[in-house]
């Protein structure tokens, strides 16, 4: 089953030293209430290695698959560290009765699991200064 997509763009101001993340949209997301639709937000973790170090997440959108969010980010990570920096986003069904549900996850940087995700980091690094946005699936 296609867990949907989500569109991001990052860009890194060297001088800085700053990462700038835009949540942009997401589309085609499975349908996760009775109603057939979804009450999505994002979550956005930044992991150095494996330790968390911030999170930010996005507002909830109400009764939608496709919800356009366009919420900026702004995290402080020194130029040195970047090869060790992963930013995971959960996108996240929000459910007043029961648990929020994972819908999917995409994770950029140095833990990325797809080519796309790889590609993307390193177009973001090689090019400062410059948004880079992509689509990109979501997996489980």
């Amino acid at each position: 089953i296609s867990r949907g997509e989500l569109q991001v763009s990052l860009s890194y101001q060297p001088a800085a030293q700053r990462m700038t993340v835009v949540v942009l949209k997401a589309r085609h997301l499975p349908k996760m209430d009775i109603t057939g639709l979804s009450d999505p937000y994002v979550k956005v973790n930044v992991y150095y290695g494996r330790k968390r170090i911030a999170k930010k997440k996005t507002h909830v959108k109400k009764c939608t698959l496709n919800p356009v969010f366009n919420e900026s980010f702004i995290y402080d990570i020194p130029v040195d560290l970047l090869p060790d920096i992963s930013i995971e986003f959960l996108v996240i069904d929000f459910d007043r009765t029961t648990k929020n549900e994972v819908v999917g996850r995409l994770i950029l940087g140095a833990h990325s699991i797809t080519a796309a995700g790889v590609e993307h980091w390193r177009e973001v690094c090689e090019n400062p200064r410059k948004p880079v946005a992509k689509w990109h699936s979501l997996s489980e």
